[in-house]
């Protein structure tokens, strides 16, 4: 399998480099240059099987030889190694638990995967690697734990100052003296730039290997497939169209989902559901595409103006709008809809959510009252509502924890404050800490 930049199709790399550069020329994404479909049969679609043997499934289909098949067991083995329960709410309504792994989000999946797969890709590399990642909650705090220890690897995560979570920022400041926690006095977005302009400028990435445990390394973005389809396993009947409605900030989660629907999963509808930054649900209103500076929510993990992960989405439907919106229906949600929503599913269905899963939850409430024909409707919980216990508690009177103590703020990273200067960041990055 080749891997092409979105940017220039004609130029096509090996899953290694594609891995490993995470960024092609001109700030471009990788993409397989074909999806395989799974022509035997959508895996456990007659019966239940392990999530260790979904992932392994969908993951060798994706990656075909480039990994040894007893390695790529190990890593999914390994990588997934938690639970992703399907719990029914009654009316067809279902909620996918992502967050039963270290961290509690979902970005464990992918996070634990990528660093199987780079500890398998750099094991002849004397050089050291740095994994660079912007967070603007979630991603950080899952990188921090999947590379926390990791010989060889320098993992530097830049956060917006303020604008993520006291737990958050714990699992951050708390992971390993090889984790370089950079609070970035901007918002998320200015985060995101600054590294997309490390892995474009020349002189740096010959100075360093430098590789991403953000969305945009289609190794982090690929095992977040597999959920989907364990989701379709856990279904009770399957005599119902499925849709699946995404909280979605950097638009990864959703892509992978995409991705899991042309390998076969039978989806008939992605809801991408946003807070109040909303680029995407206004671009299949009106066929435009306008970036906005990101805006602060309860659902920090969201707050995205500019997604990275769109150009795939366009990519992956070549720019056509009207196939686009035939798979995807977007809505977008303010805080106070979102407490509302948090409120509601504590009052009917018993069940507490953090703002993120309410925000999914809202998206597939507003598509089902539009399309009243009879679906199996699943939402994402991206997030464990002790993640946000504040805001849970403001929203339905509920106090929520995490399921264990996390580690004291004693800080074993490193932890360097810098405003948006990117001759600073580049600074950091050369230098030996």
């Amino acid at each position: 399998m080749k891997y092409y930049n979105i940017k220039n199709p004609h130029i096509k790399v090996a899953l290694s480099e594609a891995i490993l550069k995470s960024v092609a020329e001109e700030s471009g994404l990788y993409m397989p240059e074909k999806i395989p479909l799974i022509k035997d049969s959508v895996p456990g679609s007659h019966v239940q099987v392990p999530l260790n043997e979904t992932a392994f499934h969908v993951m060798h289909h994706l990656l075909g030889d480039d990994i040894p098949e007893n390695v790529l067991r190990k890593i999914t083995a390994e990588a997934l190694s938690f639970e992703i329960p399907l719990k029914s709410l009654g009316n067809n309504i279902f909620v996918l638990e992502l967050f039963h792994g270290p961290t509690f989000a979902f970005k464990d999946a992918g996070a634990r995967f990528l660093a199987g797969i780079l500890e398998y890709l750099v094991s002849d590399i004397q050089e050291e690697i740095t994994v660079l990642v912007a967070t603007s909650g979630d991603t950080g705090g899952a990188v921090a734990s999947a590379f926390a220890g990791e010989k060889g690897i320098r993992v530097v995560i830049l956060y917006p100052s303020r604008r993520v979570s006291n737990i958050q920022e714990q699992q951050l400041l708390s992971a390993g003296s090889n984790i370089i926690a950079v609070e970035l006095e901007g918002d998320f977005d200015d985060c995101q730039r600054l590294v997309k302009q490390a892995f474009a400028d020349r002189a740096l990435n010959e100075k360093l290997i430098l590789t991403s445990a953000n969305s945009i390394n289609i190794a982090r973005l690929f095992p977040q497939a597999v959920y989907y389809f364990h989701a379709y396993v856990q279904l009770p009947e399957r005599d119902k169209p499925v849709l699946f409605s995404v909280p979605s900030g950097n638009f990864g989660n959703l892509t992978a989902g995409l991705i899991a629907k042309r390998m076969g999963l039978p989806v008939c509808k992605f809801i991408a559901s946003t807070n109040i930054n909303r680029s995407v649900p206004e671009y299949l209103d009106t066929g435009v595409f306008t970036p906005h500076p990101s805006n602060r929510t309860i659902s920090n993990a969201m707050d995205v103006g500019n997604p990275s992960n769109f150009q795939r989405i366009l990519a992956l439907y070549e720019n056509d709008l009207q196939k686009i919106k035939a798979d995807i229906s977007g809505f977008w949600f303010t805080d106070d809809q979102t407490r509302a929503g948090m409120k509601e599913l504590a009052d009917k269905y018993s069940y507490i959510a953090d703002p993120h899963t309410a925000v999914a939850y809202l998206g597939l409430k507003k598509y089902i009252s539009g399309n009243p024909a009879a679906v199996a409707g699943i939402f994402l919980a991206t997030a464990h509502p002790g993640k946000f216990p504040e805001e849970v508690e403001r929203a339905t009177g509920k106090k929520v924890s995490l399921p264990h103590e996390q580690p004291d703020k004693t800080s074993s990273s490193k932890h360097v404050k810098l405003p948006v200067d990117f001759n600073l960041l580049k600074d950091l990055l050369t230098c030996s800490l």
